[in-house]
């Protein structure tokens, strides 16, 4: 009964991403204002339905971290609003010819810019996920289908309700914002299979339900990478610039893939530079795992192990290991990051080019937190996740990750 149910929704969404594909921009953008005052006008029903999720998480003993993810406030949902209209001010990213040119025979040909089509969306514990999901959809003129996690369930659903109230009222055809609702895990299985409807499904959450979906699904997949980010201080590091970052990108907001998870120090400053991050640390209530070399200088924390320095955290913990140079870190993060975000602090510009050409992740940065690996902070509006694969699109996936291309071309009686 599942099966039937999800395949006649997805059945639906493809149907209206043939409509939603030739709606003017004019309704794109309206509907996504509409979409944006349905939530300011329902704060108190939001929050209504996040405190009955929230229970539940407290009750089923979910991590600090995750109820951080999961709590929506009236803050959060202004926050979700303004993105909403922030990508209304956004050149329309579909129908445009990015580059047209005319063969030897006469052909003028061009590449134009067109909707992926029906998009899956699966995503834990995250209901700003709904609300990014559906706007960015909107925009890009791509039908989605929602399936959050059961954490957020009453949160989700409430949301992708008033969104689609909103797109509706723009004049958006049916079904080009559902959610599955349903709690079983099964569901997500169902989805991926559904290839015959489903043109790409993007997972955004943990390991585990990432890896589940590349291995698994039929359907074509965007994959979205769990964030165990790295800050190498270098030798030629300033000091004060380093703990900023460091801390920055730590304590800012620790649940999300952006946050920092391990600390690599060059050996020849980690004596001096290492009891001052251990303050730092400290002060900010950060546990700290550290290497065998850097337990011999530190005065807490406990020893790392393998299995750890390959973990996000997505808490107030961070590792700490001390390399050789800056090609010693570029071997590190190679062998244990998940190709999401690292950071080079360095006044050196030969050691920021080495670590920036040799690091195989998405953002790569010099002399700034990882943090700022956002949709909204590298300009492209919101996002629905940051890929760490190459295929298609890396990093923030704003609008144009949200498309494809399609051959236009022109004749006058051309035959081959």
């Amino acid at each position: 009964m599942l099966k039937e149910i999800i395949e006649e929704q997805c059945k639906l969404g493809k149907n209206a991403s043939y409509e939603l594909a030739s709606v003017s921009i004019n309704i794109r953008n309206e509907a996504l204002h509409e979409m944006a005052d349905a939530l300011r006008n329902n704060v108190d029903l939001i929050l209504a339905e996040n405190a009955l999720d929230m229970e539940n998480g407290k009750v089923d003993g979910l991590s600090q971290s995750l109820i951080d993810r999961l709590m929506l406030n009236a803050d959060r949902i202004e926050a979700m609003a303004c993105g909403l209209e922030s990508l209304s001010k956004l050149d329309d990213p579909i129908g445009q010819t990015k580059r047209m040119w005319q063969r030897p025979n006469g052909l003028e040909i061009g590449a134009m810019s067109v909707p992926l089509g029906l998009i899956a969306m699966v995503y834990e514990a995250r209901p700003n996920v709904t609300v990014e999901a559906a706007g960015l959809c909107v925009k890009t003129g791509n039908a989605v289908i929602l399936k959050g996690s059961s954490t957020a369930y009453n949160s989700n659903k409430i949301l992708a309700a008033l969104l689609n109230e909103g797109a509706l009222k723009a004049g958006l055809p049916s079904y080009a914002v559902q959610i599955i609702d349903s709690k079983d895990r099964e569901s997500v299985n169902v989805l991926m299979k559904l290839n015959k409807y489903v043109d790409v499904i993007i997972p955004r959450g943990g390991a585990g339900l990432i890896s589940n979906v590349v291995n698994n699904s039929t359907v074509p997949v965007i994959e979205t990478g769990i964030g165990n980010c790295h800050a190498y201080v270098d030798d030629k590091a300033q000091f004060y610039m380093a703990l900023d970052i460091i801390v920055n990108g730590k304590t800012q907001r620790p649940s999300v893939c952006n946050s920092l998870e391990k600390v690599l120090v060059h050996k020849d400053i980690a004596e001096e530079f290492l009891p001052l991050l251990e303050l730092k640390l400290i002060e900010n209530t950060v546990e700290i795992r550290a290497c065998e070399n850097s337990m011999k200088i530190l005065k807490s924390g406990w020893p790392i192990t393998e299995e750890e320095l390959y973990t996000e955290y997505l808490d107030y913990i961070i590792g700490i290991i001390i390399v050789n140079d800056v090609n010693d870190a570029v071997k590190h993060i190679n062998k244990y990051g998940s190709k999401h975000s690292e950071v080079i602090i360095s006044d050196s510009y030969k050691n920021g080019k080495i670590f920036q050409q040799l690091i195989d992740s998405a953002c790569i940065y010099h002399n700034a937190s990882t943090r700022f690996s956002d949709g909204e902070m590298f300009g492209f509006g919101a996002e629905i996740g940051i890929s760490t694969q190459k295929m298609h699109t890396r990093g923030p996936m704003g609008l144009e990750a949200l498309t494809s291309i399609k051959y236009i071309i022109n004749g006058d009686g051309q035959v081959r």
